[in-house]
């Protein structure tokens, strides 16, 4: 299937003590490079997450992110350690007389590690409802890959169809090239005006023929053509095949105009080149 590399997502959900936001983005890349970004309740589950990107993603430098927001007054009732604030005061008493001066704000209290007691996150409740964002958000930029891969690929079927097109006339104009080859030679050797056997004549005009001969560059074209479509419909991502495909299309072209003899098999040559190029920019951006 045609899927694009670029593409973003964003989905968001009530969580275990607050919300979640999971945002996947990815550009153009020849590997898989995943990078997470999750706050300290999701560290845990960071490999399950990128084993479940790697399932549905196999390339493209890929950014995903969560980010957890607690709920405004989502918590219980705040809590004080009376205990440990008890023993903060008496140490404040003993220590009255060396620090006459000193004077403790009660926010500055609160904040002592431990006086304030919260009750404990639901961290793997938190972990199995960013496990599910992501299936949603994935689903999504799956879709969004192939939506746009699906722009691309009509695209890339007129260029193929370009392709077709001049490897189909290249095939027309060759009995007329080799005809006009052969009338080319004959007259240059009877401007010579010697003796030759016929037998050496007709050998010197099949090695120039042979020279000249494409035809298993055109058919290989055409197979290179038959191929890209049948990738086309693969199920799975095809980037890297048809990556391949691209430098078999340029060794073809190249070929077909370092063997031109005539201006019109050099000027398809050159819109195959252009062609080609085109296709293999489009290819380069896909999964």
């Amino acid at each position: 299937m045609i899927r694009s590399m670029t593409a973003f997502a964003a989905c968001e959900r009530a969580a275990t003590g607050g919300s979640l936001t999971c945002e996947l983005r990815a550009v153009n890349h020849r590997f898989h490079e995943l990078s997470v970004r999750a706050p300290e309740e999701l560290r845990a589950i960071e490999p399950a997450l990128r084993e479940r990107v790697a399932l549905k993603v196999s390339r493209g430098k890929i950014d995903l992110g969560f980010r957890f927001r607690p709920a405004a007054g989502g918590r219980a009732d705040l809590k004080v350690n009376q205990a440990l604030l008890d023993q903060l005061a008496k140490v404040a008493a003993r220590s009255h007389s060396l620090f006459p001066g000193l004077r403790t704000e009660f926010t500055e209290l609160l904040r002592y590690p431990g006086v304030v007691e919260e009750d404990a996150l639901d961290q793997a409740g938190l972990q199995a409802e960013a496990l599910a964002l992501l299936d949603t958000t994935l689903a999504e930029f799956v879709a969004s890959r192939e939506r746009e891969g699906a722009k691309l690929a009509a695209v890339m079927i007129e260029r193929l169809d370009g392709i077709e097109r001049i490897t189909a006339q290249v095939k027309q104009w060759l009995p007329e090239i080799r005809a006009a080859l052969r009338a080319k030679l004959d007259a240059r050797l009877a401007d010579l005006k010697l003796p030759l056997d016929p037998g050496r004549l007709e050998q010197e005009v099949v090695l120039n023929l042979q020279k000249i001969d494409v035809d298993e560059e055109l058919d290989r074209l055409a197979s290179h053509v038959a191929e890209a479509r049948r990738v086309f419909s693969l199920p799975e991502a095809v980037g890297r095949r048809l990556d391949f495909l691209m430098q078999e299309f340029n060794r073809e072209a190249n070929t077909l105009g370092s063997k031109s003899v005539d201006s019109r098999t050099t000027q398809a040559a050159v819109e195959l080149k252009v062609l080609i190029e085109q296709l293999r920019e489009q290819v380069q951006n896909l999964e």
